[in-house]
């Protein structure tokens, strides 16, 4: 066996997202050739890639089938998270990728589903930060267990940045670090936005493969700054089943759809999907309808996420500061972990499929 009979083999294997094969791809890295020994490098678009499995097989049967039956096949991963950008990098320079979750309406559990994606896209081993722009309602450092915490400053030459709290591995900046707890934010839309906008420069977010955006309810100012202000790589929308959170559910996907937005629809996860006893495992009661989320993704032909089931040890977790995905309970963990790995493919497929992103003019 030779480096470059195995270069040929590869060059079969496709990256089941993106439609070419590792080679083409640029993908594989540090072959190396022992007798009937190979071991290779895949380099993958994010961390948290589902398809590893998919990717490792394909790759050792390539092998065998096409150079040697009896080599021994080490395939080892490692990920250069994807990026399209194509901004000035004023803003946000070291972050490749900007997610905002958004939902046409309040108590779907947004927070809920942007903490627990961005834990679970830290698990897979990227880097990510939370920004919490739901000013008038914040809840990261609730959810973080940073109550009560103040962040600190730096020097930045004569200019000074927050660093943002890093909790669990996520760098968290919140309205809610900044304010008296039992203070109302009592801000017009201005004011709001002059907020975001600092979130987004003076804060130091430091190198990034994803920031994850939790925007408050509706379609109104903050969701125009924020495309005014960074380059979003896409959304995600959160629903749950029945028909009233569906219905504003679709206000927001037709948000981003306008023309003069042109922020790519990552997909769609609907949440509190089904409800499952603890001492019946086996039983799913629909509670709030079933499969609303997917026939709406349908509907928009968008792509859909996956389904969060109702669980009380979501809520708790959220409350107490432990969300699911820092704490112990797998089984419902496997939702997120799920999920994210479907938004972290999609992530990668707009970078590779798509126009770069870039920081929206919004005429209105």
């Amino acid at each position: 066996m030779t480096t470059e009979d195995i270069r040929k083999a590869l060059s079969n294997v496709q990256e089941p997202d993106l439609g070419k094969d590792l080679i083409t791809l640029n993908m594989v890295k540090d072959i190396v050739v022992d007798g009937d020994v190979v071991s290779f490098t895949v380099v993958l678009t994010t961390p948290a890639c589902p398809m590893k499995d998919m990717i490792r097989s394909a790759c050792e049967n390539a092998v065998k089938l096409l150079v040697n039956k009896q080599a021994q096949v080490a395939v080892n991963f490692t990920a250069n998270t994807s990026s399209n950008r194509k901004d000035n990098g004023q803003v946000l320079a070291g972050v490749k990728n900007i997610i905002a979750v958004v939902s046409g309406k309040g108590g779907v559990g947004k927070s809920t589903i942007a903490t627990n994606l961005a834990l679970a896209l830290s698990k897979g081993g990227a880097s990510v930060g939370l920004m919490d722009a739901d000013i008038y309602g914040p809840s990261a450092h609730i959810m973080f267990g940073i109550r009560g915490e103040r962040p600190l400053m730096k020097e930045n030459g004569e200019k000074g940045l927050i660093v943002p709290i890093e909790k669990y591995g996520i760098k968290v900046m919140s309205i809610g670090l900044l304010i008296d707890e039992k203070q109302a934010v009592v801000w017009r839309g201005p004011m709001v936005s002059s907020a975001i906008r600092q979130f987004v420069s003076d804060v130091d977010w430091g190198e990034l493969d994803y920031l994850v955006i939790d925007m408050p309810p509706g379609t109104g100012d903050i969701h125009l700054t924020i495309v005014q202000s960074v380059p979003v790589t896409g959304v995600i929308v959160v629903t749950t089943p029945q028909t009233v959170a569906l219905a504003d559910a679709k206000k927001g996907i037709a948000m981003f759809g306008q023309a003069q937005l042109k922020v790519p629809v990552i997909g769609l996860v609907e949440n509190m999907s089904y409800f499952v006893p603890a001492e019946l495992p086996d039983n799913r009661y629909y509670i709030f309808g079933k499969d609303g989320g997917r026939h709406l993704a349908d509907e928009f032909d968008i792509p859909f996420l996956g389904q969060i089931p109702l669980v009380q040890s979501i809520r708790e977790g959220g409350d107490s500061g432990v969300p699911i995905m820092a704490g112990t309970d797998t089984v419902t963990q496997q939702a997120f972990i799920d999920f994210a790995g479907k938004a972290a493919r999609g992530i990668a497929m707009r970078n590779a499929n798509m126009a770069p992103t870039v920081i929206q003019e919004v005429a209105v």
